[in-house]
């Protein structure tokens, strides 16, 4: 029954509650600031998504090649890089700013290599969008931009290494074994900064809720939805993040953009759709739970 309530609903609901389950967990994740440093929340969501993951996917470990290791280590470290940066630009710059800059990690994958000559136009809008950011009225820490910088490169990794796992792993398996290989990396920065703020039962409850929003109610939304639209389409829904990372900060943190932000996120956001849309195709077969890849360009991390 639930199956077939599921296969009533439009796929376009499931990417964009998807959309809005990662930055509602990121505004959580925000507010939880004020009683734990941001190293400390991103390592309790990487533990919690990794627990989850694992319990979910149960990845078969046994008979794995060096390259098979090398691949999930990599991805492993691309998202524990790319979590532990945004966390820290959230720290010190909007939401909606610094995932509008994160953006521009998948946003260069999907336009590097293209023999289009309108994605020079895209590129252009988005260099724009980020010359707008900079009229800024104080919002905006050097530090914060850096972060989110630094998030992009590591987005755009976990692209290229999310396909390179998907191709040697089945399903979820590689995702579990890559957000093991993030905990750990950023346990001894989250660990000394939380301290013992992480035995608090309701923070870990807490951490448990980003964890579930952040991940796994979002992967698998996204993974029902490639089953049923072209990833061309989902491309195109998974460019309104920006848009609601803006919208989340303003209802959950009372963060206020001003008009040049606002324009820099439509920017970004138009210059996504624009790299992301592709030449209608034949509609091929509906991918596989183990074939499906979420969040592959542009789109959010899944973790």
């Amino acid at each position: 029954m639930l199956r077939a309530a599921g296969e009533s609903v439009p796929p376009t609901w499931f990417v964009l509650v998807g959309i809005l389950s990662v930055q509602a967990g990121a505004g959580v994740a925000s507010r939880l600031f004020a009683v734990l440093p941001p190293s400390a929340v991103v390592w309790l969501r990487l533990l919690t998504s990794a627990v989850v993951l694992l319990g979910l996917a149960r990845p078969a470990l046994r008979g794995r090649s060096r390259a098979d290791w090398t691949v999930a280590i990599g991805f492993g470290v691309c998202l524990a890089t790319m979590n532990f940066a945004i966390y820290q630009s959230f720290a010190r710059i909007p939401l909606g700013i610094a995932v509008t800059i994160e953006f521009l990690g998948p946003l260069s994958v999907a336009v590097i290599g293209s023999r289009r000559r309108t994605d020079l136009l895209w590129v252009a809008l988005a260099g724009t969008g980020v010359v707008l950011l900079g009229r800024s009225d104080g919002t905006l820490t050097l530090a914060g931009v850096l972060f989110a910088l630094l998030a992009a490169a590591a987005w755009a990794g976990y692209i290229m290494f999310s396909a390179a796992t998907g191709r040697r792993f089945s399903g979820m398996s590689g995702l579990a074994v890559a957000s093991v290989v993030g905990t750990v990396m950023v346990a001894p920065a989250g660990v000394a900064a939380g301290g013992s703020a992480l035995l608090d039962p309701r923070l870990l409850l807490i951490g448990l809720a980003i964890g579930l929003l952040s991940s796994v109610v979002p992967y698998t939304l996204e993974l029902q939805a490639l089953r049923r639209m072209p990833p061309r389409v989902f491309g195109i829904l998974m460019s309104l993040e920006p848009a609601a990372a803006a919208l989340v900060g303003l209802v959950l943190l009372n963060e206020f953009l001003t008009l040049w932000q606002w324009l820099a996120v439509a920017c970004v956001v138009t210059a996504s759709v624009g790299a992301t849309r592709r030449p209608a195709e034949p509609a091929p077969a509906p991918p596989s739970g183990a074939d499906a890849e979420p969040r592959q360009a542009p789109g959010r991390e899944p973790d």
